[in-house]
Formats: structure tokens, sequence, C-alpha cells
């Protein structure tokens, strides 16, 4: 077995090589960006909500406990803070890079799909009476019931946008994915038994959770919606780690694939030099990997495959 010490991959060394190589996913955010503009532009469904089903709809109308302008603060900022701050203390870019990307992803495809199925469903929010009707003066179809609405129409219009909650599903794709992404990091996982990293996994958690029911306390969803939509977020939010990182309790949890991947073809080759690049301590001999296995000391160690030493180590040199 060959130790090798690793050196550090960093902004300047590789931040535009690996950019460049991620461009097509930087484009699909993009476009995911303009797609959710375009359906929050657009009227929701307006679902028929007759007289009888006023009953549940009743509730006062309040002001959101946590505004719109909010939960990117803490679903976007908080998780960059903690992505920057393990970037200082390892100095890899490649963590920094797709931990940055993995959220957004989260985030982004989140937002589109809690977006689209809202102005599908079109479901009347629990206060849609006081949007409806603003002064307490209901109106109604002879005909079919259906409401008449006099209030305005941009507070109607958000009042068909109940199923499924955005602040729940957003919370949860922000930091559900901080969750997955510090269980790797302190490896929550590592069969040792320590019960206090498993509770700061659980903080994030706990945060989108109070988030999520804000929302039926201000009586701007129903439980359904808020459940769906935490639901939502946390699915995509586990997906995206996934596509970016091993699982927390695998070997490598701590680490992206990307990373393993580039040092898996850097001993490939067949060739590492002695001498020492941005830090990168080689030893020069020719070896055929088989597995890699890193520590997050920036270590990684390389079997050597060759038949001959296989034989020695076995006993059957002699």
């Amino acid at each position: 077995m060959a130790d090798t010490i690793l050196g550090s991959h960093t902004l300047q060394s590789h931040g535009a090589k690996l950019a460049k190589l991620h461009m097509h996913d930087w484009i699909i955010l993009v476009l995911l960006v303009v797609i959710d503009v375009i359906l929050n532009t657009i009227d929701p469904f307006h679902r028929f909500v007759g007289k009888d089903m006023m009953t549940d709809l009743r509730y006062p109308l309040k002001k959101n406990t946590i505004p719109f302008w909010a939960v990117p603060l803490f679903a976007i900022l908080i998780p960059f803070a903690i992505f920057g701050g393990f970037y200082f203390k390892r100095r890899n870019v490649y963590d920094l890079h797709h931990a940055i990307l993995g959220l957004l992803f989260s985030l982004l495809i989140t937002g589109v799909l809690t977006d689209a199925i809202k102005d599908a469903v079109g479901r009347p929010r629990p206060d849609f009476f006081w949007r409806c009707f603003p002064d307490g003066i209901d109106v109604y179809d002879n005909i079919t019931t259906n409401v008449i609405c006099h209030g305005e129409k941009k507070v109607i219009r958000e009042g068909h946008k109940s199923f499924p909650s955005g602040h729940s599903s957003w919370s949860f794709a922000g930091l559900g994915f901080l969750a997955w992404y510090l269980a790797g990091k302190i490896r929550v996982f590592d069969r040792k038994g320590h019960v206090a990293k498993l509770c700061l996994i659980f903080l994030p958690l706990l945060a989108a959770s109070l988030v999520a029911v804000s929302r039926v306390d201000d009586y701007w969803h129903h439980w359904q919606d808020v459940f769906a939509g935490g639901s939502l977020g946390l699915v995509v939010a586990s997906i995206c780690y996934l596509q970016f990182f091993p699982a927390p309790y695998h070997v490598n949890g701590w680490g992206p694939h990307a990373y393993f991947h580039m040092l898996s073809e850097a001993g490939s080759n067949g060739r590492v030099t002695s001498t020492t690049t941005n830090g990168l301590h080689l030893d020069s001999r020719p070896v055929e990997l088989e597995t890699v296995y890193v520590e997050p000391q920036n270590h990684f160690r390389v079997r050597d495959t060759s038949p001959i030493l296989d034989d020695v180590e076995s006993g059957g040199g002699h």
C-alpha cells in the first residue's frame, strides 16, 4: 500500500476549470429561474368555490409571520455560509462548487414543481372568504352558487395558490439539503454512537418545520398544503444531494463524487511525479488502481494490484 498526500484544490487553481466543466448545469439553472418567473406571472386555475364550501374558508386574513423575502435568506444564505466555512477549512473547491450547485438545483427544481402544481390545482386558501369579499358581503351565482368575488384582483389571485405550500417546500429544499450536507461532513453515521451529531442534523429540519407550521398558524395554508410542500422539498433535496455527493453513511460520504472521480483519474494515469504542485505530494511509480479511499484529512490510498505483489503478499512468491 502506498499513501499519497493530496494538496489543496482552491478556487484559484481549479475554480475556473470546474465552472467551465459544469457550464451546462449553470445554464439549466438560469432556465429554471426563467420558468419559475413565468409560472408566477400566469393566473392559477380558479377552482369552483360554492357557498357551502365557505365554512372552511372564513379564517381571518393575516400578514405573514415569515415574509416571502425571508425564505431565500435562510434557505440559501445560511447553507452558503456553512459551505464557505468548510471550504476555508479544507480548501476543496470541488466540495464548495458542488454544494452550491446541488443546493440551487434543489431550490429551483422545487420552486418550479411547487408553482406549477399551485397554478394547476388552484386550491383556495383558508382565508379565501375575506380575499373574495373584503367587506364581508358575500355574493354567489344564483344557478351554480359559485362565488362572485369583488375583492382586489391580485389578492384573489393569490388566494387560489394554497396547494402546496411554497414556504414549506423551499424551506425543506434548502435546509433539508443542508441537513444532508452536514450529515456527511461530521460523519453522523460513523457507527460510533455520537447522538449529539444526530441532534445537530435535526436543527435545520426543525427550522424548516417551524416555518411550515407558521403557514398554518397564519391561515395561509391548510395542513395538507404544508405536509405536501415539505415532503416535496425534502424529496427533491435528497435527490439533488445524492446526485452530487455519496450517501452520508458511505466511507467517502464527506466529499463530492467529482472529487473522488478526479483523484481516481489522476492515479489511473499510471505514473505520478515526485514533485510538489499546489501542495500535491506524489510518489513516482506506475500503479494499477482498483479502489480509491480518501480520508477527510486530505489523504488517499492507492492499492497496487500488480499480480507479482499479490503473489508475494499471499505467500506465493517463495
